[in-house]
């Protein structure tokens, strides 16, 4: 396993980071595709004896059971100072007022709430799941700050946003003095490609971690184009991702293909290749729900594309409206 510095900071992180979505009680929250208990252990395992010491869940996964699985899977693995654990907060997790959001009271109830799902003292990293448009966000990053302040949580993070919002914050954070953002988790893939155009440049000018979800684009670059999963008929917010240029989707997913038989390694590996050789990003988070996805997470670090490859891959791309967090 490769690590990294975690943007401008001093902690390191595994190259790969486990995305923990994929682990939840089934029945529990709106994902019918999740492992349970003992599936999910075991990947836990195996992405620890990997060499992955970075996984990242969040509160609303499964109604809360991914952070419950993940917690008790780190306990009986490994040693908790070992590991880089982080978690989210904003999206609703129960009805009624204050239920989702990031008030200083819904931030304040759900990294307690997150932390005794976990079964620990403190995150290393606590992310705003999404941008609320209805609190004022000095509330917001007064009382992020306050978390790391009380020592619930090591650094902070920030995921899918505009550009504008994510400088307009870092930049309040930092005029208070308050703790500022270390990280930006945004959508990036093969498929969907817009993040470049702003994101990643003020990522990588402000030194920014940059962890992509959804590297693999739900699976769409890991198999061929009319090949179906449980997971793909299943995702109701997957079915709302990648409709807008299937044209050039389809080129793209061709030429992955093309590539993983030169290479002589999986489609899954070429697409998880590209992205690590973009500069700005720090780990894309991978989600796996079969041993032999991790396997080829990690195998991806030793695969060297050539420019001609990389050229190959994107040349099909076209612009798309901005998806996956309006």
């Amino acid at each position: 396993m490769d690590y990294i510095k975690f943007g401008g900071t001093g902690l390191e992180v595994s190259k790969i980071c486990l995305g923990c979505m994929t682990f939840g009680e089934p029945g529990r929250g709106n994902h019918s595709w999740t492992l349970g208990e003992e599936d999910s252990r075991a990947l836990i395992r195996q992405a620890l004896d990997l060499g992955i010491n970075f996984f990242d869940t969040a509160n609303t996964y499964s109604d809360g059971s991914s952070e419950e699985i993940v917690g008790r899977a780190i306990r009986d693995f490994s040693k908790r100072d070992d590991i880089v654990l982080a978690t989210k907060v904003s999206n609703r997790m129960r009805p009624g007022p204050n239920g989702a959001g990031l008030s200083r009271k819904a931030i304040f109830d759900e990294i307690d709430n997150s932390l005794r799902r976990l079964g620990t003292d403190y995150v290393d990293l606590y992310q705003i799941h999404r941008f609320d448009y209805t609190t004022p966000i000095e509330e917001t990053l007064e009382a992020l700050h306050d978390v790391v302040k009380a020592g619930k949580a090591r650094y902070i993070g920030a995921s899918s946003m505009y550009a504008w919002q994510f400088a307009k914050m870092l930049y309040t954070s930092r005029a208070n003095g308050w703790t500022p953002f270390v990280s930006m988790q945004d959508h990036l893939n093969l498929l969907y490609r817009e993040e470049e155009r702003e994101m990643l440049p003020f990522c990588q000018d402000q030194k920014i971690a940059v962890i992509p979800w959804s590297p693999l684009a739900r699976g769409r670059l890991t198999r061929a184009w009319d090949e179906k999963t449980v997971r793909s008929e299943t995702d109701e917010f997957g079915k709302t991702l990648y409709k807008q240029a299937e044209d050039a989707d389809r080129a793209i997913i061709g030429i992955v293909g093309t590539l993983a038989e030169k290479h002589g390694v999986s489609r899954a590996q070429i697409a998880t290749a590209w992205i690590l050789q973009k500069g700005a990003v720090t780990a894309p988070i991978i989600g796996a729900s079969k041993a032999n996805q991790l396997a080829d997470a990690v195998a991806a670090l030793s695969v060297k594309l050539t420019p001609e490859d990389v050229v190959a891959m994107e040349e099909p791309y076209v612009p798309h409206r901005v998806e996956g967090f309006k």
